[in-house]
Parts: structure tokens; C-alpha cells; sequence
């Protein structure tokens, strides 16, 4: 059998000339006939919404990383500081607050959520960016999840270390944050966190570490990452967010007020009777363990539930999941169990669903599908 020769070798030999496309690409331009190229892809187009926090924060020394003064620098510095955004997307920015996020309220994530609301329904925002601080992201970016009916990206980025830092890793926290805002791919994952190259769920992640980059876990691990402008994916959110909420923060203009009390030794009951008096409509009880209720409490928390209070355990532990009807009767009591949320995010949740519903039943739904 004779052996076959490269295709090119037989065209020649045959006389023939093959189309330049199929040896060497597209042909060069004749003389007096313009060279054509394929149309540059629009960037997407990106805004990016900010709050404040250490990502425009300032030190007084370029070796100070842990003191500092949060919410000094605006947002137009912030963007002229990473030249690289340009390349990745068209942004424009908005200066909704210039605080450290200790101090939000609720006025102000409601403030905040119709705001980006407003944005994801133009047809001319692709996604959003907020910068924000590390202290409370966490709350703001499940609020967010819960509330803004949308699946353009919505990414919350913030920094450790303030932008004057030696080693601050805020810029490219924020040109991560616009690669991912940016990207088709980031589309109806909920709300995201972008830092220290990872992308988190902000239903799941959570700030375990106060003076290290690497500051943002999950107990279910990242979504995926991002890598020199690139976005990578290993898994997807499976809880309600977005468009399949039943929450929308365009008929939402107050959240009733929810305590969190901390499970320790040797409590005293004053810490939830002080807080209904200040007028809390929800309890979280952060217990030990399984969101486990000391003895000599029950009474207490079950008088609080006959007063219309609605009584909601969670856990101190940082992973885990608090189990219904273990350690405690919660049928029995007419408690809700916060399943895998930790206080801070079970308190977002639960004054959302109040604002829909009183009865303990759909709470307890709620509680398991978001």
C-alpha cells in the first residue's frame, strides 16, 4: 500500500494551489484593497457602586496593613488606580456612602439594594461592582442575594489591607471584581464575593480571619476563581437567590428589627428580654453546638415565642448545620431552626421573611430553601 502524502505536497504536485485559508489563515490585503478584520468585541459594561470601607481606606505609613482610617479614598481614585479595568471592561462609578461597614444600617442596605436595582434593569449595565468593607459584606452581599431580582452579575469586592499599604491587595480585588461583573459565565450565581483571587457565593461565605488577605471562607468551598483576568468554575449555588426569590426590594422600604444573642456558659435571660423590650420581632440564638438552648432558658424563650416573638436557632460553631427537633422540641415550641446560616446571615434572612410572613411554618420553608 502506497503511503499517503500530506494533502498540501499532493496539490502542488498536482499543479493546484490550495485557498490560503487552508494552509496559512485569512490572505493578506492586495495592493488597494483594504485589509479586513473581524469586529473587536464590545466590552461589557460595568458600574461600580461605592460604600467605603479599607478597599478606600488610607495608613499613615505604607508598612501600616492592620491601622488605618477606612473610607477616605472615592471612587473615581479607586478605578484610576487599576488602569488595567479599562482593558477588561467599559466602568463608570457611584458614591453611595463613604463608611466603614460597622455602621450600616438597615436604612442603608435598603438604600444600597435599590440602588443596584435600579442599575441591573438598565440596558446599558451589564453588572455591578460594590466595594465595600470586610466587617459586614457578608450581611450586605445575602441581602442583596435575597432581594434584587435579577441575573446580571452583582460582585461585592473589598480589601484587608488599605490601598496605601505596601502589600494592599485591594487593586486587583477590584479589577477581579470587573473581569467577573463583566463575565457571561457570572450570570444567575447570585450575588459573588471576589478576594484573594476566589469567588464566593455571598449566601455561604463568611469572614473568619480580621488581619490576613485570605480572610473569606465557606464551609462548601469557593465557586471558582479568577486567574490573570480569567474566571474559572467548580460548582454552582443551588439555594433560591435572584430572579427565583420571592423577596424584591422594590417592595421593601423597612425590615423589622431581629437580635442575635450569644450562646455561652452561665447566661442570663435578661440578654433576650432587654432585647424584645427594645423591640426586636425575631430572636436569633446563637447557642453552642446544635444551636443547643441552656436548661435554665427554656422557659424564657418559650414565654417570649406565647408574646408573638418569633425564636430562631442558629449556632455559634462556624460550620456545621443546626439540625430541627435535636437538642431541642422545636416542634413542640414552635421554634425555627437558621439549618446551615450562621447569626449575622440568619438575621438578614429572618427580617426579610418577616416582612412577608409571620407564621412560623413558612418561616421554617424559608429557612430551608434560601
Amino acid at each position: 500500500m502506497r503511503a499517503t502524502l500530506p494533502i498540501a505536497l499532493m496539490a502542488l504536485m498536482a499543479g493546484t494551489i490550495l485557498p490560503a485559508t487552508a494552509l496559512e489563515g485569512p490572505a493578506p490585503a492586495r495592493p488597494g484593497e483594504a485589509a479586513t478584520t473581524p469586529a473587536a468585541a464590545a466590552k461589557p459594561r460595568v458600574v461600580i457602586v461605592a460604600t467605603g470601607g479599607t478597599i478606600a481606606g488610607a495608613g499613615a505609613d505604607a508598612a501600616n496593613s492592620a491601622t488605618y482610617q477606612a473610607a477616605k479614598v472615592p471612587v473615581d481614585k479607586l478605578i484610576a488606580a487599576v488602569p488595567a479595568i479599562a482593558q477588561v471592561a467599559e466602568v463608570r462609578g457611584e458614591q453611595a456612602f463613604q463608611i466603614a461597614s460597622e455602621s450600616f444600617t438597615n436604612a442603608q442596605l435598603i438604600q444600597l439594594a435599590k440602588q443596584v436595582s435600579a442599575l441591573v434593569k438598565r440596558d446599558d449595565v451589564d453588572g455591578v461592582v460594590i466595594t465595600h468593607g470586610t466587617d459586614t459584606v457578608e450581611e450586605t452581599a445575602y441581602f442583596l442575594d435575597l432581594v434584587v431580582k435579577t441575573d446580571k452579575p452583582i460582585v461585592m469586592v473589598a480589601s484587608m489591607r488599605p490601598s496605601t499599604a505596601i502589600s494592599a491587595d485591594g487593586a486587583l480585588n477590584l479589577l477581579d471584581a470587573v473581569v467577573v461583573a463583566g463575565a457571561k459565565d457570572a450570570r444567575a450565581k447570585g450575588v459573588l464575593l471576589t478576594m484573594n483571587d476566589e469567588i464566593q457565593a455571598g449566601r455561604d461565605t463568611t469572614k473568619r480571619v480580621n488581619i490576613k488577605p485570605s480572610a473569606f471562607f465557606s464551609q462548601w468551598g469557593p465557586l471558582g476563581m479568577v486567574v490573570e483576568g480569567k474566571t474559572y468554575w467548580f460548582r454552582a449555588p443551588v439555594k433560591r437567590h435572584g430572579t427565583t426569590s420571592e423577596f424584591d426590594i422594590d417592595g421593601i422600604d423597612s425590615l423589622p428589627e431581629v437580635a442575635i444573642v450569644y450562646g455561652s456558659g452561665n447566661m442570663h435571660p435578661e440578654a433576650y428580654t432587654s432585647a424584645v423590650a427594645g423591640g426586636a420581632k425575631a430572636i436569633i440564638h446563637a447557642g453552642t453546638g446544635n444551636g443547643s438552648v441552656a436548661g435554665y432558658l427554656v422557659d424564657t424563650l418559650k414565654d417570649i415565642r406565647a408574646k408573638g416573638v418569633q425564636v430562631i436557632r442558629s449556632s455559634r460553631v462556624g460550620d456545621g448545620f443546626v439540625l430541627r427537633n435535636a437538642e431541642q422540641p422545636d416542634d413542640k415550641y414552635d421554634w425555627v431552626v437558621a439549618h446551615d446560616l450562621n447569626p449575622q446571615k440568619a438575621k438578614i434572612l429572618a427580617a426579610v421573611a418577616l416582612t412577608k410572613t409571620q407564621d412560623t411554618k413558612d418561616l421554617q420553608r424559608i429557612f430551608w430553601e434560601y
